[in-house]
This record gives C-alpha cells, sequence and structure tokens, in this order.
C-alpha cells in the first residue's frame, strides 16, 4: 500500500488529522492544495469530486475532508449556509454571523463532516456529526489547529465554552456525543489495508 496522502488548503485541518492519525500508529503525508469545488449543496458530491482531483494530482491513494454547517432557524433561509459554509462567507465574519442571528431565540446548528478516501479505482466516504448552538458573542483565541474560526461562535452539545475557549484535553473529551468521520475511517483503514497486510504478511507460502 502506498502511502496515505490528506489534501487540503487549510493547515488547521491537516494538525487535527494528524495528531488522529498519530495515536492510531498511521503516518500521512500532507499535499496543500485548494481543491475546486462544485457549485452544489451535497457535502458527499463535493467531497468525492475533491477526491477525484486531488488523485488526478498526486496519483496515489488520497483523502479528502469537508464540512457543512447547518443552523436551524437561519433567518429566512433554515439550515443555511449547509455545503456552503466556506463560500457563504459565514466563517470568515463570525462577528457578522451573530449580528445576524441576534434576535433568533433557536440557535441550534450543527457540523456534519465528509471524509473521502479514493484510491484510484474505488471512493470510500465517511459521516460525522457534530450538535450544538450559537453562542451570543465571541469567545476563545484562534488556534492553529481549528478547523474554522466558527470554532469561535460553536458551543457543543452538553458543553458551556465554544470550541475556542476549550483546552486541547477539554475539546477531545467533551460529551457532545459526536461521530466522527475520521474515526470511523481510521477504523476502517486499519482494518482493510494494515491489519489484512500484516495478516498476509504472516500467512504461509
Amino acid at each position: 500500500m502506498e502511502t496515505l496522502t490528506f489534501i487540503t488548503g487549510n493547515y488547521g485541518k491537516y494538525i487535527s488529522m494528524q495528531e488522529a492519525f498519530a495515536k492510531a500508529g498511521i503516518k500521512i503525508n500532507y499535499f496543500k492544495c485548494d481543491l475546486i469545488e462544485p457549485d452544489i449543496n451535497d457535502i458527499k458530491l463535493i467531497s468525492k469530486e475533491k477526491a477525484r482531483q486531488a488523485f488526478q494530482i498526486i496519483k496515489a491513494p488520497v483523502f479528502v475532508t469537508d464540512s457543512g454547517f447547518y443552523i436551524e432557524d437561519y433567518p429566512h433561509n433554515p439550515g443555511y449556509p449547509g455545503a456552503f459554509v466556506k463560500r457563504s462567507g459565514i466563517a470568515s465574519n463570525v462577528e457578522q454571523l451573530l449580528k445576524t442571528m441576534s434576535h433568533t431565540t433557536n440557535r441550534n446548528c450543527y457540523f456534519v463532516d465528509c471524509l473521502t478516501f479514493f484510491d484510484g479505482q474505488d471512493y470510500h466516504q465517511f459521516l460525522g456529526i457534530c450538535k450544538g448552538h450559537l453562542s451570543y458573542e465571541v469567545r476563545g483565541q484562534q488556534l492553529k489547529k481549528a478547523k474554522s474560526n466558527l470554532w469561535l461562535v460553536f458551543v457543543p452539545q452538553n458543553c458551556n465554552k465554544t470550541l475556542a475557549e476549550m483546552t486541547d484535553e477539554e475539546r477531545i473529551n467533551r460529551p457532545d456525543n459526536r461521530t466522527s468521520s475520521t474515526d470511523s475511517f481510521i477504523e476502517w483503514y486499519h482494518q482493510n489495508y494494515i491489519d489484512s497486510k500484516s495478516f498476509l504478511k504472516k500467512r504461509p507460502h
């Protein structure tokens, strides 16, 4: 199996991904590249297309991640911005987001993550969800490992701090019942590539 490569233009995403894979004993390469996103509000289709582009660039097994951010009662557009979180500008201007939401009492929102692995033949996709609510003000500090500026205003379920206010230990152990596309992929990758490869090596010839 060739070295596994993660492609993204967001270094913060890579740092978080590297930590997760290191804990599982898996080394990943990082290739910085901004891939073209199709103009559709569908996380799975966007992720699949970006994985196809990524493989064409490096010609080796690759995975990409994409996130959608859904605000239940966004004024006049429930569920916005969805897969358009980056292009909407919401993530880069969280102060404006809070102004827009200032008179909205239902502040429930959630992230949906999609990780797509492509080996040149088959696509494998994994989904994760993290529920919570919007704070009423920007809280915490911008971190290099932050996947998004939304960490400054997103309070996970069953928590009272934004992601940006939490320590690394608090973020890892938070009781929000989230699911992780990364954890699901790591488990699958171990079973299908690492463990199976080790088994084949041990088989008598």
